[in-house]
C-alpha cells in the first residue's frame, strides 16, 4: 500500500504519481483480517467544536470499517469544555486534564491514537510529545502559525516516520474522490502544464469574542483564538490553507515565493486582515492568483481553478481537456465526507501496518499560507528560501508570541486588540 499523502516535490513524474495515489484508489472498505478485533483508544486534545467534530468523524470512520473505538481521554485549556466532552463518552475523571498543560497528561494515557484540534499555535508542540509518546497523530490544519513552527512539523515528520507512526492532517481535500481523480488526471498530463490559476476562500466573518471584565490574558487569547494571528496565523492561514494546500497538491511544489497586498476595515477584536490578495510564483512561468476574504455582506466562493497548456480544471470540478478521453482514470472509493475520510486512511494505515505522513505537505502548505502573510503584512517580496533556507532573511527565525512555552509557563501577554500591521511599516 503506498502513501496517498506523499507527492512529487518539482515535477510531474507520471509513475511516482500513479504510485503515489494506490492507496486512496484501494476499496473504502480496506482494512485486513488480521487484527481488527483490537479494541483502538484515542484521546482528544481540543474539546472545541472542531475538536468534538474530529471525534464523530473518527468513530463514524471506524464504524464504517466495522472497528471497535472507545474515547479514553480528553484535554482542554478550559476545565468545563474537557468535562463537557468527557461526559458525552463516560471518561472518568481521572483521565480528563485541563490547562496549558494537560495535553502532557493525555500523551501518557494509553492510547494508540491523539486526535490534535487545539488552536493552532500550539499544534507543534502538541504533535511533538505525542510523537514522543509514541502515539499515531491526527493533526488539525493548519499546523503552525510562523516559519520555525512550521519547519518543526516537517522536521516531526521524520521522527514518524522513524519511528513507523501515522500523521494524517486535516486537509481533507487529500481524501475525497473527485479531487483524487483530478489530481491523478492533471499529474498524468490530462491539461498539460499548469500555467496559471485562481484559488479562493472568500466569505463572511467569523464569530469573535469580547473581553470579560477581569479576564486573564491566556483566556481571552484561546476563547478569541481565531481574532489573534499569533493564535491562528490569521484567516489565509487558519482558513484558506485547504485552497492553498490544493495548488501545491495539483502543481506538485510549493512557490518560489509570494507578493500581495491586504487590509483590515471591519474587524472589531484581534489584530487580523479582512483580506488578503495575493500573486503566487511557482516558477516555470507559472503564477496562481490567491484571494482570501471574511467581509460580511460580500460575495463569497470557496475554489480552485487551474489553466494548463492543454486544458483547464477545477480542484474537485469539471476538467475540460481533449486528453482526458484518453486516459483511463482509476475509481477513487472514498466516504461522501471527506472529514470521516481522512479517519478512515488513517484507521486503515495503523491496521495495514503501512504508516501514512502527511506531515511535510501540510507543514509546506501552512508555510505557503504564513509566506503570503508576510507579503500582504509587509508590503514585501517574500521568498520561499527566506523561510525555508536562508538564515539571513529577517522572516527565517520569526516566532510569533505569546508562545505555546509562554501559556503553560503563565507568562502570557496578548497583543493589543485594534492594533495591525500596515504595509510598508510593518
Amino acid at each position: 500500500m503506498t502513501n496517498s499523502l506523499i507527492i512529487p516535490r518539482r515535477t510531474f513524474i507520471k509513475n511516482v504519481a500513479a504510485a503515489g495515489v494506490v492507496a486512496a484508489a484501494l476499496p473504502l472498505f480496506n482494512i485486513q483480517a488480521q487484527g481488527t478485533a483490537r479494541k483502538f483508544k484515542i484521546g482528544l486534545i481540543g474539546c472545541g467544536g472542531r475538536g468534538n467534530g474530529a471525534v464523530e468523524n473518527h468513530l463514524e470512520a471506524a464504524k464504517s470499517l466495522g472497528l471497535d473505538v472507545e474515547v479514553h481521554t480528553v484535554a482542554d485549556f478550559f476545565p468545563d469544555r474537557a468535562k463537557a466532552t468527557a461526559a458525552k463518552y463516560n471518561i472518568p475523571p481521572e483521565r480528563v486534564f485541563a490547562g496549558a498543560t494537560g495535553y502532557q497528561q493525555l500523551v501518557l494515557q494509553p492510547v494508540d491514537i491523539v486526535l490534535l484540534a487545539t488552536p493552532p499555535v500550539f499544534r507543534p508542540t502538541h504533535l511533538e510529545a505525542g510523537l514522543n509518546a509514541g502515539k499515531h497523530m491526527f493533526i488539525e490544519k493548519p499546523v503552525a502559525v510562523d516559519p520555525v513552527g512550521a519547519r518543526k512539523v516537517m522536521a516531526l515528520g521524520e521522527v514518524a516516520k522513524q519511528k513507523g507512526l501515522s500523521v494524517v492532517a486535516g486537509t481533507q481535500r487529500r481524501h475525497m474522490g473527485n479531487y483524487l481523480r483530478n489530481q491523478w488526471a492533471v499529474a498524468n498530463g490530462a491539461i498539460g502544464q499548469i500555467v496559471g490559476g485562481r484559488i479562493s476562500w472568500c466569505g463572511g466573518a467569523l464569530w469573535y469574542k469580547e473581553r470579560t471584565e477581569g479576564e486573564s490574558d491566556d483566556s481571552y487569547l484561546v476563547r478569541n483564538w481565531t481574532s489573534f494571528s499569533e493564535m491562528s496565523g490569521d484567516h489565509i492561514v487558519e482558513q484558506h490553507v485547504h485552497n492553498l494546500d490544493v495548488a501545491n497538491w495539483f502543481i506538485g511544489h510549493p512557490p518560489e515565493s509570494a507578493l500581495g497586498f491586504g487590509g483590515r476595515a471591519r474587524r472589531r477584536t484581534g489584530d487580523q486582515f479582512d483580506f488578503f490578495s495575493l500573486d503566487l510564483n511557482y516558477g516555470d512561468d507559472c503564477h496562481i492568483h490567491s484571494m482570501c476574504r471574511q467581509v460580511n455582506g460580500t460575495y463569497g466562493g470557496v475554489d480552485e481553478f487551474f489553466h494548463g497548456t492543454e486544458g483547464t480544471t477545477y480542484g474537485g470540478g469539471k476538467m475540460q481537456s481533449a486528453k482526458l478521453a484518453q486516459l483511463s482514470v482509476p475509481e477513487f472509493k472514498t466516504h461522501a465526507n471527506g472529514q470521516v475520510q481522512e479517519h478512515i486512511d488513517l484507521l486503515n494505515s495503523i491496521v495495514n501496518q503501512q504508516p501514512l505522513n502527511g506531515a511535510r505537505t501540510v507543514a509546506e502548505s501552512t508555510l505557503t499560507a504564513i509566506m503570503g502573510r508576510i507579503a500582504c503584512y509587509t508590503g514585501q517580496l517574500v521568498r520561499w528560501s527566506d523561510l525555508t533556507t536562508n538564515t539571513q532573511s529577517p522572516w527565517y527565525h520569526l516566532a510569533l508570541s505569546p508562545s505555546p512555552a509562554d501559556f503553560e509557563a503563565g507568562k502570557v501577554v496578548a497583543p493589543k486588540d485594534n492594533v495591525y500591521p500596515i504595509p510598508g511599516e510593518a
